[in-house]
């Protein structure tokens, strides 16, 4: 039996629920994108009412068809606290890899490319490093133009959302007009009640319309790289003033400058993998928002 890390026994079940998805992660080797053979669903949430406490659990569906599995389906259901437990405990055993936070998973909408425009403006302004390598350096200087057009993008979004929250504020309160004037002109009252329920759709449609998609990550590895390569500046200095410690230092020298290097050869493999799956998320993201803006058009 499936239990989870507090106890609590674990509901195996795999019940048909497309229509509550909350996410869904594509955990892939490939780096082109090519061979998907391990699938991650996490979606259903459910609330459970004990004696001692509320709690909600989510399923988490793997399917696979890697031969290191015995099934190629797996279901299970999952506490919040799990999911930060992995996260940690991801962090703790693969520091130079992307970690995305649990936030990342949750629906953004437009607020997707603020947040992608502020965690990379965050990155290159959090160490000033004294020698940041070339390549590295490279990196920076596209995370900021990069930066550059998601904020151009992102005043595009904000700007219509804006309208999008004025239009609807304005439709509902067109609705009550309608039913109202229906309860008093009784020889049209169909019609108007007709009219009233159009505009109750369309509010719906227009709420729906700014739900969209998730958020990138990558800079804050950049951030991390940037912290060990100040701490291991930091061991170099300390090496050249701290002249009675010299058959100490050299070894924590040894060992930070590993660690970098460690980091580097990580990041640029995340890094390449970030730039071969960019332009699919972006073209996910933007068809995702046209087939809302048709489906809004076709509902009202």
């Amino acid at each position: 039996d499936l239990s989870l890390p507090n106890g609590t026994p674990a509901d195996t079940s795999s019940p048909a629920s497309s229509s509550s998805l909350l996410n869904r992660l594509q955990l892939d080797d490939d780096l082109d994108g090519e061979m998907r053979d391990l699938f991650v669903t996490v979606d259903d949430p459910k609330k459970h009412v004990c004696t001692m406490e509320t709690y909600i659990t989510y399923r988490v569906t793997t399917k696979t068809t890697r031969a290191e599995f015995d099934l190629p389906e797996y279901s299970m259901r999952r506490r919040y606290q799990d999911f930060d437990w992995l996260r940690n405990k991801l962090e703790e055993s693969q520091p130079t890899h992307l970690i995305p936070d649990l936030n990342a998973y949750k629906k953004q909408g437009m607020a997707l490319l603020t947040k992608m425009g502020e965690s990379v403006k965050y990155v290159t302004g959090s160490y000033k490093l004294r020698s940041r390598p070339l390549e590295f350096a490279a990196m920076g200087e596209y995370l900021d133009t990069f930066s550059l057009k998601l904020g151009t993008i992102d005043r595009i979004a904000q700007r219509i959302i804006k309208e999008e929250v004025e239009y609807l504020v304005e439709l509902r309160e067109y609705g009550p007009v309608y039913s109202t004037w229906s309860a008093l002109e009784t020889e049209v009252s169909e019609p108007l009640e007709g009219v009233s329920a159009c505009i109750g759709n369309c509010c719906t449609a227009l709420e729906e319309l700014s739900e969209d998609m998730t958020e990138d990550f990558l800079p804050n590895v950049l951030k991390k790289r940037d912290q060990v390569q100040a701490e291991y500046e930091a061991k170099l200095e300390a090496v050249a003033f701290k002249r009675e410690d010299r058959p100490k230092m050299p070894t924590e020298v040894e060992k930070c400058q590993d660690r970098v290097e460690c980091f580097n050869a990580d990041l640029k493999a995340d890094m390449d993998r970030w730039q071969n799956n960019k332009r699919q998320d972006f073209r996910q993201l933007l068809m995702g928002m046209a087939d809302k803006n048709i489906q809004y058009y076709e509902k009202c």
